[in-house]
């Protein structure tokens, strides 16, 4: 997620025959390194290989975590090469950045990255087939088409599937891309078909692909004992009583490398897991817990409290025109707190990772990680190697939501294996481990106010957000932008920040920054709209109304789109002419709505509640439209996309807080951080604004509109405000 990348439009080829007479062609995307242009290009690749016997093989080159990358970048390939996707397998890559470019499951980019160069791909492909046909019968390629995993003479005399064209093929000139043309979109016949996941029937079967399933020959198993007080060190702990316990190989401590992410701790090694993580016990570990033992969520919270009444703050990051004029003058001043917890990713497979140390010296492993060039790179510089030493298998991921982002679980792994050179460990996580040791969402407080006018019109917007300092990282998920909306629909603006100390490791969880963001903007907006006599979706209308979207501004992927208003505008009426919003809601539930622009999607959603014996929220109906472009690649996927964010919202909005107590988390496994179930799930009904756009990719945009939707439909219903999340149902009584 560098933007010291940008992608290029332009794309190198290359083909070569492989056994059996058919030919593998590697696509390869120069990218413009703006960091240090001396390193030269990095490199976008995608692999083709078609046999003999009319099988394809397309590689799957992005990590796959339940989001549908592996099935949706092949269909972009298989869509231009005109293959039949009957025909199609495929495989995933193994960690290569001088191959495939950047290798990532987040931040919504696999689409837009991949739009155009995993189609020129495919087409190249397919022109070299066509080349092929054409010096075979001495015809022009003009007069030359394709159909499903064949060419064809137009005239209709003659054809010959890609299989039997695939060695002759591979001895074709590779086109340049600027020569080729894709296809229009009313063509495509697997772009915008929902097909379903490639690997859907391995989980089904409960076949061994995710990363906790690997076995390798000579296996062993490590724990790993950590404080659970953030930025403790550890005093002792009693490796001999470890060792003793049954089952147990080794355990000896791992030292601290923060570099890498890498936390001070213990290992156990045993021949099953279960023995190595029992053995933990015998450890008793003494930690030194230094000045975090103190740090508490009620801490966090007070702080913020003492922030706000001392009327001051660390950082003025926004102002525009005359906030406090604005707020002397205004006719109504509205004012109030939102508070959001730490969040969990909790995801479904805990941290794990193989590694194998070779005698070499060189490192291989087997990782379900989001950034498995990221993992490379760390344990690279954590075991003094090149990356080309280490050697990652991407294995499948049972969920991740961000948490593999980061990699310190590859890291713990690498250092196990570092003190067992020749024989493979497979380090996993147990469950309280995962809650324990998270990067997690971070917490926020807010204090808004907003000037109203006599006609009631925003004049002045304000907030004192409270947060925390995680220093001058790229990423950073504990601070909002300086446009939050609606900044630019104000004229008097003013955003400050106080930012607290912790030892709190933060990272990014499905729609960083937006899904705590979008509850607190579309909140407040809400009380003003109640204020003025309006419903929030018209005040979004209004606020908006008349105003062009935005120029394109230059990104790390190159120029993209600027934000629309026109678009807020649409998915806006489109969703409250589902929800048939003018009509009252049965008796005894109510409506609330909610919009965000979040990983340039546009989601509107409302959500239809009540409360039912014990003053529990019940969600009956979400209906969301979305706008992300004017392609949806594979429909199946993007529905599994947008139904998941929704449910996981809901959760967030209902259950779900990570608590900090004595330095430590206090939750630990589902029983006291419990996960949205079954009965929680309401009616999804979804339909898309398709708007000429190229496609952007989903990401999590449908998860932030759900909780404000969900809360300001309660207040509809109750007329009590939910400022603090999760939802407090004794406010209800």
């Amino acid at each position: 997620m560098s933007e010291a990348i940008q992608l290029s439009r332009r794309l190198f080829l290359k083909s070569s025959a492989v056994a059996g007479g058919g030919f593998a062609l590697a696509a390869t995307f120069p990218m413009a390194a703006r960091a240090n242009a001396a390193a030269g290009p990095s490199q976008l690749s995608a692999f083709i290989t078609i046999n003999a016997d009319d099988t394809i093989t397309i590689v799957g080159k992005n990590p796959e975590i339940g989001q549908g990358i592996k099935t949706m970048l092949p269909m972009l390939i298989a869509e231009e090469l005109d293959a039949d996707w009957d025909s199609v397998s495929v495989e995933q890559a193994d960690t290569n950045a001088a191959k495939y470019g950047p290798q990532l499951a987040g931040g919504s980019f696999a689409t837009p990255m991949n739009w155009i160069p995993m189609r020129q791909a495919g087409a190249a492909a397919r022109a070299m087939l066509l080349s092929a046909a054409a010096q075979r019968w001495g015809v022009s390629v003009s007069s030359l088409a394709t159909e499903p995993g064949r060419v064809v003479e137009k005239s209709g005399s003659r054809s010959a599937s890609f299989g039997e064209l695939a060695a002759d093929a591979a001895l074709m000139d590779v086109p340049d891309p600027a020569t080729l043309k894709l296809k229009d979109q009313a063509d495509f016949r697997i772009i915008g078909r929902a097909i379903g996941g490639v690997d859907s029937p391995k989980v089904v079967r409960g076949e061994p692909i995710f990363g906790v399933d690997t076995q390798l020959p000579g296996m062993v198993y490590a724990a790993f004992e950590r404080s659970p007080v953030f930025g403790a060190s550890l005093v002792s702990a009693d490796l001999d009583a470890a060792k003793a316990q049954p089952g147990v190989i080794d355990a000896f401590t791992i030292d601290a490398a923060p570099q890498v992410e890498l936390t001070q701790g213990v290992a156990v090694i045993a021949d099953n897991w279960w023995l190595a993580n029992k053995a933990r016990a015998a450890l008793s570990p003494q930690w030194d817990n230094g000045e975090w033992a103190e740090h508490s969520s009620a801490g966090y919270a007070q702080a913020a409290q003492e922030a706000w009444a001392a009327g001051s703050s660390d950082e003025v990051f926004a102002e525009k025109g005359d906030a406090d004029a604005a707020f002397a003058e205004a006719d109504k001043v509205l004012e109030a707190e939102y508070s959001y917890p730490f969040l969990a990713h909790a995801a479904m497979e805990p941290m794990n990772c193989t590694a194998l140390m070779h005698e070499d010296g060189t490192m291989e492993m087997w990782a379900p990680s989001q950034t498995p060039q990221g993992g490379q790179a760390a344990v690279a510089g954590y075991l003094g190697l090149e990356p080309s030493q280490v050697t990652v298998h991407i294995t499948r991921m049972g969920g991740g939501f961000g948490r593999r982002l980061n990699n310190d679980y590859m890291v713990q792994a690498a250092a196990i294996a570092k003190q067992m050179p020749g024989t493979p460990v497979n380090l996993i996580w147990s469950r309280e481990d995962d809650v324990r040791s998270d990067f997690y969402r971070p917490a926020g407080w807010h204090k808004l106010r907003a000037a109203l006018n006599a006609e009631g019109k925003i004049t002045g917007w304000a907030d004192h957000f409270v947060t925390f300092d995680l220093g001058d990282g790229q990423f950073n998920p504990a601070v909002m932008d300086a446009d939050e909306f609606p900044a630019k629909y104000v004229d008097n603006l003013h955003f400050e920040q106080t930012k607290m100390q912790t030892a709190v490791p933060m990272g990014a969880l499905r729609a960083p920054r937006s899904n705590a963001i979008a509850y607190v903007m579309q909140s407040f907006l809400d009380e003003v709209a109640h204020a003025t006599g309006k419903d929030l979706p018209t005040l979004m209308l209004e606020l908006t109304d008349g105003v062009e979207a935005e120029p394109p501004a230059e990104g790390f992927m190159g120029p993209q789109p600027g934000f629309s208003a026109p678009r807020l505008q649409a998915v806006t009426r489109k969703v409250m002419q589902m929800a048939d919003w003018a009509t009252p809601s049965p008796d005894g539930r109510a409506r609330g709505f909610g919009f965000y622009y979040s990983h340039m999607g546009y989601f509107a959603e409302v959500v239809e509640a009540s409360l039912d014996d014990r003053n529990n929220p019940v969600v009956h109906n979400v209906w969301a439209a979305g706008d992300v472009g004017r392609q949806i690649i594979n429909p199946f996927g993007a529905l599994n996309q947008v139904e998941g964010s929704i449910i996981d919202g809901i959760g967030q909005a209902m259950q779900l807080a990570v608590e900090i107590e004595g330095g430590a988390v206090k939750q630990s496994n589902f029983h006291n951080y419990p996960l949205p179930r079954m009965p929680m799930t309401p009616q999804i009904h979804v339909e898309w604004v398709l708007s000429d756009n190229d496609p952007t990719g989903l990401g999590e945009p449908a998860l932030p509109p759900v909780i404000p939707a969900l809360t300001n439909a309660l207040f509809a219903l109750t007329g009590k405000r939910v400022r603090s999340l999760p939802i407090d149902t004794s406010l209800f009584a």
